[in-house]
């Protein structure tokens, strides 16, 4: 299976319900901050991945939630990407590791850890939780050469040093959360 952009997502004005992203029409500019301003916030993490292959495990789950009904679709932004990611899943990344697009190159930098916007998101309480255990965290992007990117666009992933599995870290970031919990801070 081909690696394609299936949606570039970028801020509403106003969100819509949980929704803070919406499918662009068009190329979209990225940035050395992604399309981030805040540059302490933005540097290793720019821009935030999602593969679309999760999508419809979580749409079951949320019909079996109640939440949703079962042709009710996963819509683009609905776990706050960035980018709609094809052909791609976590278990393939490394930190360090380069998504090369045609006019931009985004480097795996961190995954994103299971918080409450994901229960937000997918309506229904646990679904971080679920996250977690299914490890379908997504990723965290640097921007490494900025220029643009566009719905159904290919890219490539290009080997890192290979050093840290991306849920390896995930793993060892959720085992430190819970520790920190346990001890009250």
């Amino acid at each position: 299976m081909s690696m394609r952009v299936r949606s570039v997502n970028v801020p509403l004005p106003e969100p819509v319900g949980p929704l803070r992203l919406a499918p662009a029409g068009g190329r979209v500019e990225i940035g050395p901050l992604g399309f981030s301003t805040d540059a302490e916030h933005a540097r290793s993490q720019a821009l935030y991945a999602y593969p679309t292959l999760h999508w419809p495990v979580w749409q079951t789950m949320r019909a079996q939630a109640r939440v949703a009904a079962p042709e009710d679709p996963i819509v683009p932004g609905m776990f706050d990407e960035h980018l709609s990611l094809d052909g791609l899943q976590e278990s393939q990344l490394w930190l360090g590791d380069v998504l090369r697009f045609p006019q931009c190159d985004l480097v795996v930098a961190a995954p994103r850890l299971p918080d409450a916007r994901f229960d937000a998101s997918l309506g229904f309480p646990h679904a971080a939780r679920m996250v977690g255990q299914s490890r379908w965290c997504g990723a965290w992007l640097g921007v490494l050469r900025p220029g643009s990117v566009a719905a159904g666009e290919e890219f490539s992933l290009l080997p890192g040093p290979r050093e840290v599995e991306l849920l390896e870290l995930l793993r060892a970031r959720m085992a430190q959360a819970r520790r920190q919990a346990g001890r009250g801070g």
